[in-house]
């Protein structure tokens, strides 16, 4: 089974980070446009765990696709060093960034959003991430696991 699992709020805590760093620096209006903001972020609860059971399994097929911050030239490089960090280099090889998260073919996609980067075009089951029904990693991976 392929499955698509966004980044920014469903891997690492893009939110979150955001508000501090306009808090922090309110003159900033995009914080996310600066360098290192990418690189940095903390990961979501149980998001590391969740994807590593998913790379070890004989019945998932995991990819990360997320959509870049056309403000921040910076963040395709730190995206792939966020996963590199956390995942190890040989996940690096299945980063997809995207724009159109519906041009890719596979089985699930896990994302916050539902439509606005191609989700509403994606073929396969969409997992809205933060949702009522999927609000954490917790009942992602049950929802996952029965699935097999």
């Amino acid at each position: 089974m392929i499955i698509y699992i966004d980044m920014d709020d469903v891997l690492c805590d893009y939110s979150k980070e955001k508000e501090a760093k306009l808090k922090q620096f309110p003159e900033i209006k995009f914080p996310q446009s600066q360098q290192g903001f990418f690189a940095n972020l903390t990961p979501i609860p149980d998001a590391i765990e969740s994807v590593k059971y998913l790379i070890e399994s004989d019945e998932f097929t995991p990819y990360i696709l997320t959509a870049p911050s056309i403000l921040n030239p910076h963040c395709y490089t730190e995206k792939r060093i966020w996963i590199e960090k956390y995942f190890g280099l040989d996940f690096v090889d299945r980063l997809i960034i995207s724009s159109n998260k519906g041009l890719v073919k596979g089985d699930l996609l896990i994302d916050d959003y539902s439509e606005g980067r191609g989700q509403e075009s994606f073929e396969g089951e969409l997992i809205h991430f933060g949702s009522e029904r999927f609000p954490d990693w917790k009942v992602v991976m049950v929802y996952l696991i029965n699935k097999t």
